[in-house]
């Protein structure tokens, strides 16, 4: 029986899933995972190429282009997806166990994690029932309009390594509900549980070649499958420079793009607010999975009247936060995922520190282990346009802004070039909602945060993204519109 208390004695190899079967890559050559909190080697897989690509490709589209899926109703569609929501919570611990050694995640959080998979599984598979179109019974008795949804074809699925099975989660059932095939390419720092949950899908029923996952470096795999002429539609989640990239690449044929990119995202606090709930929620945002969160919030704007008092009180939370060894199920925050992303973090404090921000709290590397740590930072007295206040850190710190009025909180929360999510404390709720109508962000939340389930859409707006994935907008998503009209009784001639 496999103690999830500690690291594995053996590392765990995977290959790549290739038509409904596991394969090696063409280069011969594997990928080793080292886990971030202990510096120990835990999986290996593939590393795939060019070539890998265009045989999980080819096997996406025969299966797309042969109705193997596509011609399932949504009710047999719905069976299978409730079936992997079922094999998902039997894995439960396994599966976070290798979530939190690849990415350094709390494994008490990683655990909450595998649940909510799952349960997005179960409201995917209602929303495969629930797809319809539309019909125009106003065009006259000899004619009828129908509009169907179709399913886009070869969906590209390139995955970040801050959520992996959770963003995976967010995306595979709304595909598969559409009636689409796809094309999996996760994080090179975090492939397992990709791999589990194509071992999953299998064992519920989905035919070969539905779901497939490639291995490896983005630069090699993820450009494969945007320039690929065969891939109809990628969706991808990473940063605003990457989706760039993925724009430019999908000129190439047209391939329609989902995108849910980086965010700059304010916590606005009126005076209104009940300050202990809100000082606990905004803790909670900023240092959530190490704030390796592009939700999260890291600029901090406080009505002035209650801003030191705020400002203490925060640093109070921060304090208190369990940072340690993600194996502990007490851990209330992990390991940073990448020597680059600790080393990216760690600039930005040093940064925000020369140019004259002022440390409240936090700030240093913490020695735990072998791993990454970084303590959950607060800065104040923050310059406007500062680095801390303009760029996505993608880490556990959090810069403060006063504000006077609710005109200037508007100003500030929308200075951004990102739009992707904003929190709003407030107990008037005109002050509230007049907020969440203001402010530019594709998800608001009003006295909570991070908050909610599969049922409404998630995206951005401006830099941080296209589209919506979740709710059954997030099954729209990967359809395509098409019109029929049906004429009734015998032509009226044209040629006499």
């Amino acid at each position: 029986m496999t103690d999830y208390s500690r690291p594995p004695s053996q590392i765990r190899a995977f290959d790549c899933f290739i038509d409904g079967a596991w394969q090696k890559a063409q280069s011969g050559e594997t990928v080793t995972r080292y886990s971030p909190a202990h510096a120990r080697a835990v999986s290996e897989v593939q590393r795939c190429g060019t070539a890998d690509v265009e045989r999980a490709v080819q096997a996406a589209r025969r299966a797309f282009d042969h109705r193997r899926w596509s011609a399932r109703s949504g009710a047999e569609r719905a069976e299978i997806l409730l079936k992997a929501a079922a094999l998902i919570r039997e894995r439960r611990d396994e599966i976070a166990y290798y979530e939190t050694l690849e990415n350094g995640k709390a494994m008490a959080q990683a655990r909450g994690e595998v649940e909510g998979a799952a349960n997005i599984y179960e409201y995917a598979a209602g929303a495969a029932r629930a797809l319809h179109g539309d019909s125009f019974n106003n065009l006259g008795d000899k004619m009828l309009g129908l509009v169907t949804r179709e399913p886009i074809g070869v969906v590209g699925l390139i995955t970040p390594w801050n959520f992996p099975f959770f963003i995976l989660a967010e995306r595979v059932p709304f595909i598969l509900a559409a009636g689409c095939t796809i094309v999996c390419k996760p994080s090179e720092f975090t492939s397992a549980t990709s791999l589990m949950m194509a071992e999953i899908l299998a064992e519920a029923g989905l035919p070969d070649g539905v779901f497939n996952v490639v291995t490896g470096e983005g630069s090699t795999v993820g450009q494969a499958i945007l320039d690929h002429p065969q891939v109809d539609m990628v969706s991808f989640t990473g940063s605003t420079a990457v989706g760039r990239r993925c724009v430019s690449a999908a000129a190439g044929n047209f391939k329609k793009l989902g995108l849910e990119l980086g965010g700059k995202n304010p916590h606005i606090v009126f005076a209104s607010a009940d300050l202990e709930a809100a000082a606990d929620g905004v803790a909670f945002a900023m240092a959530f999975n190490s704030g390796q969160c592009c939700v999260s919030g890291s600029r901090l704007l406080v009505e002035r009247s209650v801003a030191a008092t705020f400002e203490a009180m925060v640093a109070a939370k921060l304090a208190r936060i369990r940072v340690g060894d993600p194996l502990d199920l007490d851990t209330q925050v992990g390991a940073i995922t990448t020597h680059a992303q600790n080393q990216q973090i760690l600039a930005a404090i040093e940064a925000g520190q020369a140019e004259g921000a002022r440390l409240v709290c936090g700030g240093k590397p913490l020695q735990i282990g072998q791993g990454a740590f970084v303590e959950p930072t607060l800065f104040a007295d923050v310059a406007a346009g500062s680095a801390l206040l303009r760029d996505e850190i993608f880490g556990p710190v959090l810069a403060v802004q006063p504000f006077d009025d609710f005109e200037e909180a508007v100003a500030i929360a929308n200075d951004t070039v990102y739009g992707l999510a904003a929190s709003i404390w407030s107990k008037d709720i005109d002050t509230a909602v007049q907020m969440g109508r203001r402010v530019q962000a594709g998800r608001v939340w009003v006295n909570c945060t991070l908050a909610g389930g599969p049922e409404l859409p998630i995206g951005g707006f401006k830099q941080s993204g296209w589209g919506r994935e979740t709710g059954i907008y997030g099954v729209e998503e990967y359809t395509q519109i098409k019109s029929m009209h049906i004429e009734f009784g015998a032509r009226v001639p044209w040629v006499g």
